[in-house]
């Protein structure tokens, strides 16, 4: 059995057993920072963790952290050894889909091309040892606008990337992976009740006539009220899809779980897991801004010679990069940076923050923060990990995860 799945197992069994319903953490490594402070929160509640990287994070040109698929999976063994965590973690690809890395979207990368970008990066992610992956054929660059992309052709295209995947790890003798389908977003056309029920069928029926009726998906994503603007967690959806999926052998999959106001009803309302991920550079973000408030009080008194200006240097980084417009609302559309409100100047910049920490002018910036409070005894990486740490602690305990890892021995 995969490792996902039986992870999936052990709380079903437990829950039996116990009546208590458990919801799997799945963080998003935008970070070195993050993926520290993952470990450190799951050895401190002894529970397990899910990181789950999009292929704009990692992948075989580095994305915005740097690192390649198996660069990823041997530094997640080191932090974990560094702090002797001993519990399980799974690794996996977050939205592995044509047209959601952002450069082919920018370069207008044909189909075929696209397409056999993705099953590149699957193939690296499965040599590298990751756990799971998330096939997200959602998005069609070439659609018309306000076109929805047909359910059919992302049934089609899910399939054709599982077989691709599933060829390439048998032909290698690698262990069994786990997947995911679907998407929260509004362009997949998953939230509509009949569309999710023919995509379903669509999905088992192209599995099947591909030999592949032992492989289905342990997540399906739904779209259960939260997204990049709205932060309330619907129940009664979620107990609607999860009646729907549970019979199939599947779990629903939150996304945009970042800041979401009753994180405790996920397990309630039996959701197998949920993605954060911004909200932890916002805790980066604003951890080193603090810092530098420090900083500039030792400057004021004569005892720095050099402040590190982090705080206009992530401005400077964010804006200049241009990511921020991915972000835009309709209404925003065309707009240069200076014209947005400050609230969303602020937003875009905490949150875009995770496309430009690896920007040399940012490292440069960060140590200079650090190197300047550690003359006065101040151990400010271990500020900024606590913060993301804290902000992390919140939901293993919502979702019912502490101590969890004692029954996974």
């Amino acid at each position: 059995m995969a490792k996902t799945e039986d992870i999936l197992q052990k709380i079903a069994d437990l829950e039996s057993q116990t009546g208590i319903k458990r919801t799997l953490l799945a963080v998003c490594p935008n970070s070195i920072s993050v993926i520290k402070a993952a470990f450190r929160s799951a050895k401190r509640n002894n529970a397990p963790i899910k990181f789950a990287a999009t292929l704009n994070q990692i992948d075989g040109d580095g994305g915005y952290t740097g690192l390649t698929q198996l660069e990823f999976t041997k530094m997640l063994r080191n932090e974990a050894k560094t702090i002797n965590y001993t519990g399980k973690y799974i690794v996996a690809i977050d939205h592995g889909g044509p047209w959601l890395k952002d450069i082919q979207n920018i370069e207008k990368w044909d189909t075929l091309k696209a397409m056999s970008a993705i099953k590149k990066s699957f193939e690296d992610a499965i040599f590298a040892g990751y756990d799971l992956i998330h096939v997200d054929p959602t998005v069609d660059i070439f659609l018309n606008q306000g076109e929805t992309i047909d359910i059919n052709v992302v049934a089609a295209r899910t399939v054709e990337l599982i077989k691709h995947a599933e060829e390439y790890r048998k032909k290698n003798n690698i262990s069994p992976i786990s997947y995911e389908v679907g998407t929260e977003e509004v362009h997949g056309g998953l939230a509509d009740e009949l569309v999710f029920d023919t995509f379903i069928l669509q999905l088992k029926e192209g599995l099947i006539k591909s030999g592949l009726s032992d492989v289905w998906p342990c997540f399906i994503v739904g779209k259960v009220g939260t997204d990049l603007h709205t932060t309330t967690f619907d129940k009664e959806v979620a107990k609607t899809l999860t009646d729907k999926v549970r019979p199939l052998g599947s779990y629903i999959k939150g996304h945009y779980t970042d800041g979401v106001v009753n994180p405790e009803d996920y397990p309630i309302c039996g959701m197998g897991a949920a993605n954060i991920g911004p909200e932890f550079t916002i805790s980066e973000y604003e951890a080193l801004v603090e810092l530098e408030k420090t900083e500039q009080e030792y400057y004021k008194k004569g005892e720095i010679a050099q402040l590190s200006e982090i705080k206009s240097t992530l401005w400077s980084l964010v804006k200049t990069s241009n990511r921020w417009k991915k972000w835009l609302q309709k209404d925003e559309i065309g707009k240069e940076f200076e014209e947005l409100s400050e609230n969303k100047k602020k937003w875009l910049v905490q949150t875009g923050c995770r496309y430009i920490w690896q920007h040399p002018e940012a490292l440069v910036a960060r140590y200079r923060l650090y190197e300047n409070l550690k003359r006065f005894g101040i151990d400010a990486e271990s500020v900024v990990l606590g913060r993301i740490e804290h902000d992390m602690d919140k939901y293993f305990y919502a979702f019912n995860l502490v101590n969890f890892n004692d029954y996974l021995v």
